[in-house]
């Protein structure tokens, strides 16, 4: 019901505006004015407390019920009196209340108390809650304005969402000034119901929006939030600002990963994986609104500049030298029809500057130029008012002409009061304007980089055959030793034990708790070696003195042995010394990495890769990202660091096989998201040597946790619990799991070895190869919101996808719509049933109560198999297809 219900409020047919004072109070008066006679074409009823009864609605606290159909309600009372309210409502089969009333979590435990009873009455009837202390909500497209602001958005394509009225506001005020319009507006405020996740995943379904722009200060439900952006952000743009970058309040951290992997960080990680484009500020923040609302997205960073003058042309290409840009090298042929038409004293080059004295006709001239160009993807157009320039003389052709661009367009028109004229020429015809060249450029290239991001996250990986080998019983004993003494941190043994059972390469690590043991373990190794102290209670070992080097004899080990010892009392008095470890030195290393994890509060495990070694936190070059981790996202996270061009070779530094790193990368994500226990896992120094990976130290701190894995992600991982062996009716082997990213060439294989009926039934209308974006779609699903099973078969050429069932859940988080298609070779032979009979257990144990399909008439294999599974089949009124429903409770 959740995102019907959002439907419901955001298009009410009805709107029920219930304040506390005569009519409905100064507040719910704004809201009424915003409502009635301002394009709102529903019904608006206020109703007042005091009164009881106002236009034959009955309200609290005489009857408690709304007696008339009302879709959505505006409160606007004490805060004391909404949850009575909100049940109300609730009752009456009202959709959704936007709560206006302060007084929340924000004021304090009793506020916090008043919030959790509101949700508690919406719980009872599913009534939706925006609020409470919000602005209200605006859907232009119905001329709904439900808030108490003074201005109304301007209808556009553009959503913008906030937690703070005051932001709103000030968004609004320069929206109607730059003339940049919305499809909704909506003020969340304490977000006690309706939080991001959900409006993210009701406006991805709403043709009439885009994008999404928000400005958040918080996010709940983390899990669904990453889930909904995901899968909203694959088709449009979501745009953040996250205030609160500062790292107070960050808890303390007992390893490097913890101190670095600070709060904003993580957000950084969680809004690149979730496909969200994060603004550093508000500035930033409308500059990309703008642009998204009067442009298209730019598909490539080649800008071409035109300027009446030289230094802002070389601004604009500084702010794009910042960005890791150039300007677009224009063409021979480009440059021959500027040199036709322009003095010969211009620039010759991009950016292009025709000079101050250029007419309108010459600018706008070289502005088609450049626009046709095929060697450009954007285009930036500057004016400074030189000497007795009229700049608005210029605006007017330029705004003609860019009605018919072709590509992105903007204008940054420099100066004051002499340009204000020009720039309300730009707005008022729709053309993107800036007051300086930065501000464009910026923009620009945010909405690039967002689209790289987009593609590098539906990256097909390679498909490798190749299972990680992992010891996960022995991982298991060696975190429940730790348990027993949560907090202070495995041993450097127990720790190198624990990443050797998940194939991360760590040195040899021996534990001796005499000076005769170090002596003969150094004996056994070879020297050099190094000793180090080996305490739970000691995790920096080098803050202790606990750490001795490149000890070549015996005499220098046994000397060591006790200066260690001594060093370790006198640093803790009270710590438990279990001995030393001998661990041979490695050869001088040509640089140092660190690789490791940390649980957060709110994300769940987060990995962190960077440069590594005692200056770690000084030079901070790292990187995080959030598991389960692939190829391209650990290649990602490498190359999200300087020191990964190094990696590649550097001088005299050999190159280091970056599939290894990507490798260790995925292991230790599979190990955090394997053991939800591990608190913080610290890899530093790794070091590389010739090419060569391995780990010298490591820490690793447990703490005991209520989650049971993989329910500590926020991201939901591979779900191996779903793998099964089945066989067919001619007793032929088949293997069943779900689909994952890799799979899209076994996909294609698969698409092609169906027949035109075959992927007529499958897809309702003829195809004749898979487009990427389809393909993306079929392979790269979110496991909560998508059972996908694949049946694969042996053959002689190899393991074939022989058949693949799915079932989507809808928004309302208990439908969902199923599909299957088994290749012609392998119909008749139980396939198709098996998957599907398997996709209904798994979404029955979801919690998905009704499963349902079009069927179309000619498939009369399908409709004999839902018939046999129990599906009402039911013939859709007006067509050839069928439906076919069935409740998940009577199936087994």
């Amino acid at each position: 019901m959740g995102t019907l219900n959002l439907n419901r409020m955001f298009n009410p047919a009805s709107v029920a505006v219930i304040g506390a004072s005569e009519r409905v109070g100064s507040v719910g008066e704004s809201v009424m004015g915003n409502l009635v006679g301002k394009g709102y074409q529903g019904k608006v009823y206020p109703v007042n407390l005091r009164h009881g009864t106002i236009m034959g609605i009955k309200a609290y606290p005489h009857v408690q019920a709304i007696k008339r159909e009302v879709d959505l309600a505006v409160i606007a009372t004490p805060m004391a009196t909404v949850p009575d309210m909100v049940a109300s409502c609730g009752k009456a089969g009202v959709a959704g209340c936007v709560v206006i009333s302060a007084g929340g979590k924000e004021t304090g435990a009793r506020g916090a108390k008043t919030e959790a009873a509101i949700v508690e009455a919406a719980s009872q009837t599913g009534i939706r809650i925006i609020g409470p202390n919000c602005l209200g909500m605006v859907n232009t497209a119905i001329g709904l304005n439900a808030t108490f602001a003074s201005q109304h958005p301007l209808p556009g394509k553009i959503a913008f969402l906030s937690q703070s009225g005051a932001v709103c506001t000030s968004v609004l005020d320069l929206a109607m000034r730059e003339k940049v319009g919305f499809s909704h507006f909506v003020s969340l405020g304490s977000m006690a119901d309706v939080d991001f996740g959900d409006m993210i995943d009701y406006l991805g379904t709403v043709k009439e929006v885009e994008s999404i722009v928000m400005y958040v200060e918080s996010i709940t439900n983390i899990r669904n939030f990453m889930s909904a952006a995901r899968a909203v952000s694959r088709i449009k743009p979501i745009l953040a600002l996250k205030a609160g970058r500062s790292e107070v309040g960050a808890r303390a951290a007992a390893s490097h990963t913890g101190a670095m992997a600070g709060d904003d960080a993580i957000y950084d990680a969680a809004f690149k994986r979730a496909g969200i484009l994060r603004l550093d500020d508000f500035q930033e923040l409308f500059d990309c609104t703008e642009f998204l609302a009067k442009q298209q997205r730019p598909k490539g960073a080649r800008l071409a500049i035109v300027t009446n003058s030289g230094g802002p042309g070389v601004m604009a290409a500084d702010a794009l030298g910042a960005q890791g840009a150039e300007p677009a090298a224009l063409s021979d042929e480009t440059i021959s029809k500027l040199d036709a038409m322009l003095p010969p004293s211009w620039s010759g080059q991009n950016p292009v500057d025709i000079l101050g004295d250029a007419s309108p006709e010459t600018y706008v001239n070289a502005a088609r130029i450049c626009m046709e160009a095929p060697e450009t993807d954007g285009l930036l157009l500057i004016c400074s008012p030189v000497g007795m320039y009229d700049p608005s003389a210029l605006a007017k052709p330029l705004a003609e002409f860019l009605k018919t661009s072709t590509c992105p367009v903007f204008t940054a028109w420099i100066g004051g009061t002499h340009i204000d004229k020009a720039r309300m020429i730009f707005n008022e015809a729709g053309v993107i304007t800036y007051d300086t060249p930065e501000r464009g450029v910026r923009a620009f290239m945010n909405l690039y980089q967002y689209g790289k991001n987009i593609e590098m996250l539906h990256e097909i990986p390679i498909r490798r055959d190749k299972r990680l080998l992992i010891d996960r019983a022995r991982a298991g004993e060696i975190i429940n030793i730790g348990l027993a003494e949560p907090d202070k941190g495995l041993t450097e043994v127990e720790a190198k034990d624990l990443l050797r059972a998940y194939g991360i390469p760590v040195n040899r690590c021996d534990l001796a708790e005499t000076g005769e043991e170090a002596v003969a373990l150094a004996r056994e190794m070879g020297f050099p070696v190094a000793l180090k102290i080996c305490s739970r209670d000691i995790l920096h070992k080098s803050d202790a003195g606990g750490v001795q080097l490149n000890l070549g004899d015996e005499t220098m080990v046994g000397q060591a042995f006790e200066r260690i010892l001594a060093a370790a009392r006198n640093y803790d008095a009270t710590a438990h010394l279990l001995g030393v470890t001998v661990q041979p030195m490695n050869p001088g290393a040509d640089y140092e990495l660190i690789m490791g994890a940390k649980q957060d509060d709110s994300f769940g495990p987060v990995v962190l890769f960077g440069m590594g070694g005692v200056m770690t936190e000084v030079f901070r070059d790292t990187a995080m990202g959030l598991p389960p981790l692939n190829r391209p996202l650990a290649s990602t996270l490498i190359n999200g660091t300087r020191i990964s061009r190094v990696l590649d070779g550097f001088r005299n530094i050999p190159a280091v096989d970056r599939g290894l790193v990507e490798e260790i990368l995925i292991r230790l994500g599979r190990l955090v998201t394997d053991f939800p226990g591990i608190d913080e896992l610290d890899i530093n120094p790794v070091l590389v040597s010739q090419g060569g990976l391995v780990a010298v130290d490591a820490r690793v701190v447990v703490k005991p946790s209520a989650k049971v894995a993989p329910g500590h992600l926020v991201i939901s991982s591979y779900p191996w619990e779903q793998e099964a062996e089945d066989l067919t009716v001619d007793n032929d082997r088949i293997y069943i799991r779900p689909i994952r990213p890799e799979d899209a060439g076994l996909m294609i294989e698969h698409f092609n070895a169906l027949s035109p009926k075959s992927v007529y039934q499958r897809f309702f209308f003829p195809m004749k190869q898979l487009s990427k974006w389809m393909l993306i779609r079929l392979t790269q699903v979110d496991y909560d919101r998508e059972v996908a099973l694949i049946a694969l078969i042996d053959t002689p050429d190899g393991q074939k996808m022989a058949g693949v069932a799915r079932v989507i859940r809808e928004a309302n988080g208990k439908n969902g719509e199923f599909a299957v298609a088994v290749a012609d070779q392998w119909q008749g032979k139980g396939i198709g049933a098996s998957l599907l009979k398997r996709c209904l257990r798994i979404s029955k144990q979801k919690g998905l109560e009704t499963v349902w399909g079009l069927v179309i008439a000619e498939n009369s294999q399908m409709l004999k198999l839902g018939k046999r599974l129990g599906f009402e089949v039911a013939r859709v009124s007006g067509s050839s297809e069928y439906e076919l429903k069935i409740d998940l409770s009577t199936f087994n």
